[in-house]
């Protein structure tokens, strides 16, 4: 279908098809943007052409360690130099990335090395001692360790291993990297949280990272030379992709090791960055930030946020600030964000509160996929009538491979043509999705559907709240009811009957909270609340 009845001589050919890899970014960069400013941290600045280099011996260090095509090689390291430039110069040498959540226990760590097979891991020496712990209690064959150090950051080389350095001194300077034959060649390799089971390995292609670095230019408006604050973990969805991206339009990263308010003020302040992604949370601690901790800029700073929906209070907070907020969307099996709150001109006249509900939906599908729906559990779309709910499936180039090892949960996974995300949303008219809660975390009180989300949206609005989650108690009436967890602003007050209150106002009562509990939430690396904690604590309650 498509074919001209006679097209003789017009096959693929080298001069016409080349594999897409974001690897080519940093190649073409390298060459246009030579001079450019490409990597910063702290002291440290690398030009595009210095960091080239470096991707470029290193690469060829992993192949004189035995590294071939296809090999897994590991990563323990946070938002640094090196973690970036593993992200060229692993798969260069023709192996796979597989970024470690750096806060992960030592058994799950193992189990990462032992599923993946990987054979070098390089280790920052703050997680060290993990990573050689990991090793230690692995059965089968056991990774090459090696040691990046962090001297400024307080972490300089124990002399256990070899380090980073000492790879980047071994390598050769004219190696020439080994390019994907095929897009669909694995790329990286990322292990979903786990909080119930094993975690399962999500497998990128080349093709997938490039169409998300291409989608994401055009969704965040980026024009050249952006100065972009890696914050979201580079371990986590590759950090959406936006290290493979920075190189396309010559931007510079600047890695934030360590996230805290005054962090994220001194990068806009003395570096001027322009754009960063982060989880709501970080937000949150922007808005809170203590006075000695602000810094004055005088440019918008462009922001993607995911991770959870922000409270509308949070989002009219921090754009008061200088900040664009733009909601996104995805899971790590999708690459990071596949859909984004697409603003309209004719909402700017908007009151700011409905201005902030709107910034809090899902949006559309990024430019690289092909359809992001809402289906019932018959694969039936939902009317878009902003009250029917379903499961978001996703279909397009930047969504996975499959599961490692895994063939019965990909097949699940892919049921009926599309990506199951687990997630429950609704559809307003205009098509924009909304994110109602995972579907674990829907709260079914009396028979009525309860959106944990919702409820929290709602105690966000008090002013002595800092942050909440709300997640299902067993009830011996309703069966399950509303139980929030909160976190209060530094010097705030507030009562567990003032919230309950100032819920009502807001909400129907079956979906007011019927406890409120005050303490520290606990959350992942990226700043998720992890509710599967707060559900078991409810329980006890």
């Amino acid at each position: 279908m498509g074919w001209m009845a006679d097209e003789s001589g017009l096959e693929k050919r080298a001069a016409n098809y080349v594999p897409l890899t974001p690897l080519s970014h940093l190649r073409r960069a390298a060459k246009v943007f030579p001079n450019r400013m490409a990597l910063r941290y702290g002291d440290t600045a690398h030009s595009y052409a210095d960091y080239y280099l470096r991707v470029t011996r290193m690469a060829s260090a992993l192949t004189m360690r035995g590294i071939q095509p296809g090999d897994v090689v590991a990563t323990l390291i946070p938002n640094v130099p090196a973690q970036v430039e593993a992200h060229f110069a692993v798969p260069a040498s023709g192996a796979v990335l597989n970024t470690i959540n750096t806060r992960l226990d030592t058994a799950t760590v193992a189990y990462i090395f032992e599923h993946g097979e990987a054979k070098i891991v390089l280790a920052d020496t703050q997680f060290l001692a993990l990573a050689e712990a990991a090793i230690e209690a692995m059965e089968g064959p056991k990774p090459e360790l090696i040691e990046v150090p962090d001297a400024a950051a307080g972490y300089p080389a124990t002399g256990r291993h070899p380090t980073y350095d000492d790879m980047l001194a071994s390598g050769d300077a004219d190696f020439e990297w080994i390019m994907p034959q095929d897009e669909w060649e694995s790329l990286s390799l990322n292990y979903t949280s786990g909080t119930t089971g094993r975690p399962k390995g999500v497998v990128y292609h080349h093709r997938g990272a490039y169409l998300m670095t291409m989608g994401t230019v055009v969704s965040w408006r980026m024009v050249l030379h952006p100065v972009f604050l890696a914050i979201v973990p580079l371990f986590h969805c590759n950090g959406w992709n936006h290290s493979w991206m920075m190189p396309l339009v010559g931007g510079t990263v600047v890695c934030c090791r360590d996230v805290t308010p005054g962090a994220v003020y001194d990068a806009i302040a003395d570096h001027g960055v322009t754009h960063f992604g982060s989880a709501p949370i970080v937000l949150n601690m922007i808005v809170n930030a203590p006075d000695t901790a602000r810094r004055p800029f005088d440019h918008v700073v462009e922001v993607f946020t995911a991770g959870a929906p922000p409270a509308a209070a949070t989002l009219v907070a921090v754009e008061d600030l200088g900040f664009n907020v733009t909601q996104v969307y995805g899971l790590t099996e999708t690459y990071g964000h596949v859909t984004e709150c697409l603003w309209d001109a004719d909402w700017n006249t908007l009151p700011q509160a409905e201005k902030a509900a709107i910034k809090a939906q899902q949006g559309v599908a990024f430019p690289m996929m092909e359809d992001i729906t809402v289906v019932s559990s018959d694969m039936t779309p939902i009317p878009a009538d902003a009250t029917a709910t379903g499961e978001v499936v996703v279909r397009g180039n930047s969504v996975m491979k499959g599961y490692l090892k895994n063939p019965d949960a990909t097949e699940e996974a892919f049921a009926g043509g599309y990506f199951h995300s687990g997630d429950i949303a609704l559809k307003h008219p205009n098509g924009y999705l909304q994110i109602a809660d995972r579907a674990k975390d829907i709260i079914i009180s009396g028979g009525e559907n309860v959106s944990s989300v919702e409820v929290e949206g709602a105690l966000m609005h008090h002013p002595a709240v800092s942050l909440c989650a709300v997640v299902a108690k067993p009830d011996d009436k309703w069966g399950e009811v509303p139980c929030a967890f909160v976190e209060l602003k530094d010097s705030a007050d507030a009562t567990g009957e003032e919230l309950i209150k100032f819920a009502r106002t807001q909400l129907a009562g079956f979906k007011t909270p019927k406890m409120v509990v005050f303490q520290e939430l606990p959350k992942t690396s990226t700043g998720k609340i992890q509710k599967f904690e707060l559900r078991s604590l409810a329980k006890t309650l």
